[in-house]
């Protein structure tokens, strides 16, 4: 079993293809979609949502939901349902944006993380595409680990290598670049459309450093499991 996660929003079509996405990077994650009102119209249902989440409760086996939403009221609903569902203690609704948060919380849960870090990584992307909060302060200085990887898979940086690489370093302390950009912003990765024989240049800083530009290495070197 894995984490389950659902997807709110005010449109069906949205919800359904945010779910679509994110699935192409974790197939063996329970994504649920909950858009749109019982007649199909713009906007939100409780019990819709409800039902979503009562089913990824079954689906996830006892691990955990983790709910993303888009905009205004869907929050609200989602929060309705969280205070109706079965067992409300293992349903976390994540604040961040819905696509981009929905397909890192995908890929934490098909990495095994449990709710807690797989709500983390949802939130690591936060609204923008990048990490960094407005009262932080970007580190300067030379970074504690760097590497030069290069990629060797066939369509270079598409959205599932950029995906691997933002949810997996979302659960790291640290703040890593990818050729300058937040490694852990799924569009601002997909941006650089770095293709094959491009050369990723990945600094790092903070505990787990190390750590996160060998992670990047790794994927980078099995060419995203895509050979």
């Amino acid at each position: 079993m894995t984490v389950g996660i659902v997807a709110v929003s005010h449109s069906s079509k949205i919800a359904e293809g945010a779910v679509e996405l994110a699935a192409q990077m974790a197939p063996d994650v329970e994504l649920v979609a909950a858009g749109g009102t019982d007649d199909d119209r713009i906007g939100t249902s409780l019990e819709k949502v409800l039902a979503a989440v009562e089913q990824s409760l079954v689906d996830s086996g006892g691990d955990g939901v983790v709910v993303l939403t888009d905009l205004g009221s869907a929050v609200m609903t989602a929060e309705s349902a969280m205070e109706f569902a079965s067992a409300p203690e293992a349903v976390r609704l994540a604040d961040a944006p819905l696509v981009e948060g929905l397909v890192a919380a995908a890929v934490a849960a098909q990495g095994g993380a449990g709710v807690e870090d797989v709500l983390k990584a949802a939130e690591a992307v936060r609204f923008g595409g990048g990490t960094e909060r407005p009262d932080e302060t970007p580190h300067t200085g030379a970074p504690d680990a760097s590497g030069d990887f290069e990629l060797i898979n066939p369509l270079g940086m598409h959205a599932r290598p950029a995906a691997k690489i933002a949810g997996g370093l979302s659960g790291m302390d640290a703040e890593v670049t990818v050729n300058g950009v937040d490694g852990m912003s799924i569009m601002a990765l997909m941006a650089l459309a770095a293709g094959q024989g491009t050369t990723l240049h990945v600094e790092a800083r903070g505990k787990d450093a190390a750590k996160a530009v060998g992670y990047v290495r790794r994927l980078v070197e099995e060419g995203f499991g895509e050979l």
